[in-house]
């Protein structure tokens, strides 16, 4: 009997996942995507001769990949070197203040005590070890689980699981929650950014979304050579399995017969027969249209709902002196309520941004010395529309004039390649720009995820915009429960 036949749109770190596991398992596997490199958001830009890392630059829960590559009967870390961040990110205030966070908990509580006193470094210590619990509670009862419903998530867990899952707070919003917790507006604004993560606002998120605290806590990597390093050796280990890569190439539909998939029908008039396609792309681009009538109903529409941030990013090599950056730099503006109701009320950037550095020359145990040329990615929280030039360039002159408020002094940048909500819209079909999909906002946010199975027979799902979220670790979860719903229904 010959093996299936699996298509895969997209070569995203989803799609990665579900073609080591599915050709591992034997599949006969195609990976179909637009692009002429593996990666999906992860991506570098070419400034100036040099590569920059411009998606994705944070890499936690490294045991995902472990496992993956394990069941491919390899080792993670001997085919991707890391080196662990004994510091998780470096913090700025427009008040002059300043705050490391560490993955060792008491060194953070010292540090948040020297910030703002022993009663908040203390508060520290229970925000880990809530954050902690969350997780412990969420791993495997729901984040690797097959969707569960609100019913079904408090059935795995049992009974004696119920007040762990009343823990989780999912009926309190993060924001609440962290002014409970803390005292000082600055902490409250430090962790109540970790709701980005999922391209969300700390003051509609629920508190559960803390847990994100604890992954970056459990370890936060850097990857030698840089994040799209990950994305080349994840394609590499699918074509030792038996993988077969078409770059370059766009999807002009899935074909079905009787709302069953039949194959792909490539922009170029080919057509690749399948016994069964995963999906990895944002699911909105199945019920608009963009990839056959036939797939129109394979999701539940979304359509009223507002979507997730986006962003403006600034790729760049310059000079930098003044302020020490760290790998990982946040600098934070005044007014952070006005930065999301701006974004998600009035459709617009707030003029004082959070702006996120990535020094990509600084870490694995290096540190540029004051004045040499460095990699840096400057990003901030943008709404998911387009973004004029004259926009644009407004908010290139603030986010520089606020990071020379937080003492960061920039020379030589040269020209930086600015990326838009629109670009974003560009690269992935049916986002409208928006990067993680749709916030995770309520306490049914992310039950209102798609699973990996869609309404048509054939037809999986991966990445941010399905369960169990946006987040390199978490496509990857995605990708690895759709191999898996597909191996089950197609006994492979």
């Amino acid at each position: 009997m010959s093996p299936p036949r699996v298509v895969i749109i997209g070569a995203g770190i989803g799609g990665l996942s579900a073609a080591i596991d599915l050709a591992s398992r034997g599949a006969s596997v195609s990976v179909v995507e637009r692009q002429p490199v593996a990666g999906g958001k992860m991506r570098e830009i070419d400034v100036g001769g040099v590569s920059v890392d411009s998606g994705p630059t944070v890499f936690t829960m490294r045991w995902v990949f472990d496992e993956l590559f394990k069941a491919a009967g390899t080792e993670f870390s001997e085919r991707v070197p890391l080196s662990r961040a004994d510091r998780l990110a470096r913090h700025s205030w427009l008040d002059g203040s300043q705050l490391d966070l560490y993955a060792d908990v008491e060194r953070s509580a010292e540090a948040v005590s020297e910030l703002a006193g022993r009663q908040e470094g203390d508060a520290y210590r229970r925000f880990a070890a809530s954050a902690e619990s969350m997780f412990a509670t969420l791993d495997h009862s729901f984040m690797r689980r097959e969707r569960p419903g609100p019913v079904g998530l408090t059935l795995s867990l049992g009974l004696a699981g119920v007040p762990r899952l009343a823990a989780t707070k999912p009926f309190t919003s993060m924001w609440a929650e962290l002014g409970r917790i803390f005292s000082d507006p600055r902490l409250r604004q430090l962790f109540g950014r970790y709701a980005t993560y999922c391209g969300s606002s700390p003051f509609s998120a629920p508190a559960t979304l803390m847990l994100i605290a604890h992954a970056e806590r459990a370890g936060v990597w850097l990857v030698d050579g840089g994040m799209q390093r990950l994305a080349e050796n994840m394609a590499a280990l699918a074509k030792e399995k038996g993988a077969v890569f078409r770059y370059g190439e766009s999807v002009a539909a899935i074909t079905t017969t009787n709302n069953r998939v039949t194959g792909v029908a490539l922009a170029d008039g080919t057509t690749i027969e399948a016994d069964a396609v995963v999906f990895n792309g944002d699911v909105a681009a199945l019920g608009s249209g963009l990839l056959g009538e036939g797939v129109t109903t394979a999701v539940q529409p979304r359509r009223d709902e507002p979507r997730s941030l986006s962003a403006i990013t600034w790729s760049m090599r310059a000079r930098v002196r003044g302020f020490p950056l760290d790998h990982h730099t946040v600098f934070f503006g005044g007014d952070y309520a006005r930065e999301f109701s701006s974004i998600f009320d009035d459709g617009r950037i707030t003029d004082e941004p959070t702006v996120y550095v990535c020094a990509q020359d600084r870490g694995h145990g290096r540190a540029s010395a004051d004045g040499d040329s460095e990699r840096l990615l400057l990003l901030i929280n943008a709404p998911p529309r387009p973004i004029a030039t004259e926009e644009v360039e407004e908010n290139t002159s603030r986010v520089f004039a606020l990071l020379e408020r937080h003492g960061v002094e920039l020379s030589d940048t040269g020209t930086p390649v600015v990326s838009t909500p629109g670009d974003y819209a560009d690269r992935f079909p049916g986002s409208g720009g928006a990067i993680y999909g749709w916030p995770t906002h309520g306490w049914s946010g992310s039950f209102k995820r798609h699973g990996s199975r869609s309404r048509v027979r054939g037809l999986y799902l991966a990445g941010g915009t399905v369960h169990p979220g946006p987040g390199v670790p978490m496509t990857a979860i995605s990708g690895r429960l759709a191999a898996r719903s597909l191996a089950d229904d197609l006994k492979l």
